[in-house]
């Protein structure tokens, strides 16, 4: 595949403060690609930037070939669908569909047919007269991206599209852009601070913070292969804990992490454990040796979440399927296993990451 979008170096300030520093990516056509990040971590300005609502401060951006950095926003051929929908008050939904086709002064007849065809496409044919205050959240969303879909543009740009929404208003949807992305195969860029959005959405996902790369890959690549202690913590749920290397293992008391051999020994270092590579048992077997005791467990239907104390205070949560669970209770002596165990030199803020857990 080729791609359709390549930033490159872009660096933007305001005033003094660096909001984004050096950034490089490519997005590929046809695909989604996520800029994942926290707030303030500048994936929204990296955004804007492209469709030409910031200036750069330096770097280049392109599309198919073509350099935008100079180009007005009209010229740039991209949609935009924010988060708070901005949408017309005074206009219904049909009217504000063809906004911009009436700003590209389109026939009568070109708007009446395309404004036609993407509230089929967006499911909202009987909606067609109503105003955006007699529509839903999750339908108001559905107009922006029609409007911004409307002018035929070769690159949507969408702004955490779904923050505004609740739990299950945002589910419906991602299931819907997945549907309507396959159908149509536009170039997308999503900016979320949501992981499990860009998960299960991206083709491929950017993380950044503090306006720099942390890693570009796949959803399973940043998932499964963290190239940072940032990206470890972030993507999905760590527990994280901290020892010195010896032979290759993480040691803190008695207990040994494997995966260290990159690291020297004598050397401090993080090992970061998801929650369902916690094996919990009550007898030391099936390779479960660390004791441990539970200090909670949490319901959460067809899974429960046990927090657990280790012999040397260090704290871990595990999350185990209820046909698992076996009867625990507070107070219960345990032994696990820590398994699949990312291990990296420890953040250079000086912090002590020993209690962190980065929960999804």
């Amino acid at each position: 595949m080729k791609p359709m979008i390549v930033v490159e170096n872009l660096t933007k300030k305001f005033g003094d403060f660096v909001a984004v520093e050096d950034v490089t990516f490519a997005a590929e056509e046809g695909k989604i690609t996520a800029l994942l990040g926290p707030s303030g971590s500048g994936k929204s300005t990296v955004l804007r930037i492209i469709a030409g609502l910031e200036e750069a401060t330096s770097g280049r951006i392109e599309a198919a070939g073509t350099e935008l950095t100079r180009l007005t926003v009209q010229e740039r051929r991209v949609g935009f669908v924010f988060q708070h929908y901005a949408l017309f008050r005074h206009m219904n939904v049909r009217e504000n569909i063809a906004f911009g086709l009436s700003v590209r002064k389109e026939s009568k007849a070109a708007q009446r047919s395309r404004v036609d065809e993407l509230l089929q496409l967006v499911r909202l044919e009987a909606f067609a007269d109503r105003y955006p205050s007699q529509l839903s959240g999750g339908q108001r969303q559905r107009v922006a991206l029609a409007r911004a879909l409307a002018p035929k543009p070769r690159v949507l740009l969408l702004d955490e599209p779904f923050g505004a929404l609740d739990a299950s208003v945002r589910r419906d949807l991602r299931l819907w852009i997945q549907e309507l992305h396959e159908e149509l195969g536009i170039t997308s860029l999503l900016v979320t601070h949501d992981q499990e959005e860009a998960l299960e959405l991206a083709h491929s996902v950017v993380i950044l913070d503090h306006g720099r790369i942390e890693q570009v890959g796949t959803p399973s690549e940043v998932y499964n292969q963290p190239a940072t202690p940032f990206v470890a913590g972030f993507v999905g749920a760590a527990n994280v804990l901290e020892g010195l290397v010896i032979g290759g293992r993480v040691q803190s008391g008695d207990q040994l992490i494997t995966g260290a051999g990159h690291l020297s020994d004598g050397s401090q270092a993080s090992a970061y454990i998801r929650p369902h590579d916690v094996l919990v048992v009550r007898g030391s077997s099936n390779g479960a040796s660390i004791q441990a005791t539970v200090d909670r467990v949490v319901d959460l239907g067809w899974t429960s979440k046990v927090h657990l104390t280790l012999y040397d205070g260090q704290t871990v949560i595990a999350e185990l399927p209820n046909d698992q669970i076996l009867g625990l209770a507070v107070q219960d002596a345990v032994f696990v296993d820590l398994k699949n165990a990312k291990v990296f030199s420890p953040p250079d803020d000086g912090k002590s990451r020993s209690d962190e857990l980065a929960v999804l």
